[in-house]
């Protein structure tokens, strides 16, 4: 790791920097991942980088670079490690939200020290875990509650939390976007991520005893009467990061699967081939696998340039084009899991018995895909796409949607 941050300005050197990290990060995927350590390491090497920075706008010190670069920047590290692209790519939509859910003062305020200094961001918004109350207090508010699931809480600079504003009549009011630094009094990491997959993903619970909330850190309302087609890039950015994540993670398999196989594997005692890779159902198979994989990386790429073009879009982005895009990133996650949940798994039929060893580690794979898809239940995604298609809908604003 360097002692100087990088300064990164064009998506050729993102992209250089990124394989950088990711052939780091190969070299011991294996043994990090059965270790399960918080990945405070990583973090640091992400930063030393110059990764955090890339999609902060120039404005703030940033290096001002769009979602496509963002995309395939964690799809390059997701090659190599799962938890760490998921780390970076949900830090890229946590500090997007200055932009997004924030106005000007917010954005300078907290993405002028976290472009010079390279923070990472976490969060807890998850909609689906208890909701976390902000209870009035002087000019400001005091945040209280858990979060089971809390990505980039424990590594990160900073996080954007949500919570609900408790009068004291008990009414709730508006839902809001505040900011949380790491060393804030009162926050406590749960340090309980014990998962199938995405082990090193820092995804454990966090509690929030009466953590002091001042104007300043408050980032802005979420949903509601508040809701912009701006604002709600949130939720096809994040589902754009799961994409391009588990694209990433099968590219990362088959890559390691072929090393393997020219490597090591024998061909089978009825096979023609002196070699495995020569044997016509392996390479049949291998060929299946790599054009599935192509055409969800065209889908990808297809989605981030969408993406890119969205958030350039700003305040004059209709809720027409948010819902194609929304739509198009659906079809994204519907396509990308289906794929890399199929090549995590047959890999293994490719490689034959002995690659189950745990040395070789290709379980890693289809455990980080297996865990992370089960996100949100893709099921649900087929039946949005399916709508739009039949009947051309649209589905509402959620953080899922």
């Amino acid at each position: 790791m360097g002692e100087k941050m990088s300064v990164l300005s064009t998506p050729e050197q993102a992209l250089g920097a990124a394989r950088e990290v990711a052939a780091v990060l190969a070299k011991d995927a294996v043994e990090r991942d059965r270790a399960g350590v918080e990945p405070l390491a990583e973090a640091q090497l992400l930063r030393d980088a110059g990764l955090p920075a890339l999609l902060l706008p120039a404005s703030v010190g940033g290096a001002g670079l769009d979602w496509a670069t963002g995309l395939r920047v964690v799809r390059t590290i997701a090659e190599a490690d799962g938890s760490i692209a998921q780390l970076l790519g949900y830090h890229y939509v946590n500090a997007a939200n200055l932009v997004w859910v924030g106005d000007a003062s917010v954005l300078r305020r907290w993405g002028t020290p976290s472009a010079a200094e390279q923070w990472l961001w976490g969060d807890a918004v998850n909609p689906v875990d208890p909701d976390l109350e902000l209870v009035p207090d002087g000019h400001g508010y005091l945040l209280r509650g858990r979060k089971n699931f809390a990505t980039g809480v424990s590594t990160g600079d900073a996080s954007v939390v949500s919570g609900t504003v408790r009068h004291p009549d008990g009414t709730p009011g508006d839902h809001l976007l505040v900011v949380v630094r790491g060393d804030d009094p009162g926050l406590h990491r749960g340090g309980d991520w014990d998962n199938l997959g995405q082990r090193l993903s820092a995804s454990g619970s966090v509690t929030f005893h009466d953590v002091r909330i001042t104007p300043e850190h408050v980032v802005g309302a979420l949903g509601g009467d508040h809701a912009t087609a701006s604002a709600s890039l949130v939720t096809p950015a994040i589902q754009s990061v799961f994409g391009n994540l588990y694209l990433g993670i099968a590219q990362g398999a088959l890559a390691t699967a072929r090393e393997y196989t020219l490597s090591t594997s024998r061909p089978w005692l009825l096979s023609d081939s002196t070699r495995a890779a020569a044997d016509p159902y392996v390479l049949a198979n291998y060929g299946r696998l790599v054009s599935s994989v192509r055409a969800v990386q065209a889908l990808a790429d297809e989605a981030a340039e969408e993406l890119a073009r969205a958030d350039a879009a700003g305040v004059s982005l209709t809720w027409e084009a948010r819902g194609e895009l929304a739509e198009l990133i659906a079809a994204l996650k519907v396509t990308s899991t289906d794929v890399a949940l199929n090549v995590t798994s047959t890999i293994f039929e490719l490689t034959g018995a002995r690659a189950t060893n745990n040395a070789v580690g290709l379980d890693r794979f289809w455990r980080n895909v297996r865990t992370h898809t089960l996100h949100d239940p893709v099921a649900y995604k087929q039946r949005e796409v399916g709508d739009h298609f039949l009947n051309g809908t649209h589905p509402p604003f959620t953080l899922y949607t």
